[in-house]
């Protein structure tokens, strides 16, 4: 029972997560910003400032699929994020720069992210398979092994949440710093980038309570 009700509370964090961050997004997309700077403009003038202007800024398919690749040293802003002046646009874009900025700056849970991501995407590929060939077999040491696997992915999303309010948190410093939002703005912007933040608690949040779940099974049998 405890298993199954686990699971529905993963469920709803998960969900709700995406609808905050959906409706948040969605709302302040519609918002124009009064300076009219796109996201392009907005990452470049940041970029700049902190003499980070040889870094690429591309365009990039779907929606919030924005990103800083540390290895490629490229800012990849989503269609609307990239072309857009709204609010949401330039408050996604600045987030973004912000981790180029912290990966100049060699920011140490940025770089613990980094060496952690080739064992996250193994973890993330066989955790699961490990979990419920072990659960079929009644091999309780391959639920173990998942579930350390499962640990590997925690440990990650640990990291990545200093990562993101820091990105964030400079994010709206850049803002008002450099004139592109108004202090009214950056409120709004603030809203944007904190249910942005939202959906990393909820994935570790989700992740603690599939660890959760798993352990109820061995304590079970």
């Amino acid at each position: 029972m405890t298993y199954y009700i686990l699971g529905i509370i993963s469920l709803l964090i998960t969900v709700l997560a995406q609808v905050y961050i959906n409706v948040t997004y969605s709302r302040y997309s519609k918002v124009e910003s009064k300076n009219k700077l796109s996201g392009f403009e907005t990452a470049k003038k940041i970029l700049e400032a902190n003499n980070l202007e040889k870094l690429y800024i591309v365009e990039t398919q779907g929606t919030l699929t924005d990103h800083y690749d540390p290895k490629a040293k490229v800012v990849r802003l989503s269609h609307n994020v990239f072309d857009g002046d709204s609010i949401s646009s330039i408050a996604v874009a600045a987030h973004e720069c912000s981790h180029a900025i912290q990966d100049k700056n060699k920011n140490k849970f940025m770089r613990i992210r980094s060496f952690l991501v080739p064992f996250v995407n193994f973890s993330t590929k066989i955790g699961y398979v490990v979990v419920v060939l072990g659960a079929l077999l009644g091999m309780f040491q391959l639920i173990y092994f998942g579930i350390i696997l499962l640990m590997i992915i925690l440990l990650f999303q640990l990291v990545t949440l200093p990562v993101e309010i820091g990105a964030s948190r400079n994010a709206l410093k850049y803002l008002e710093k450099y004139n592109i939002l108004t202090k009214e703005e950056v409120d709004d912007a603030k809203k944007v980038l904190t249910s942005a933040a939202f959906t990393y608690v909820a994935s570790l949040a989700s992740t603690i309570i599939e660890v959760l779940r798993l352990l109820s099974i061995t304590d079970n049998d």
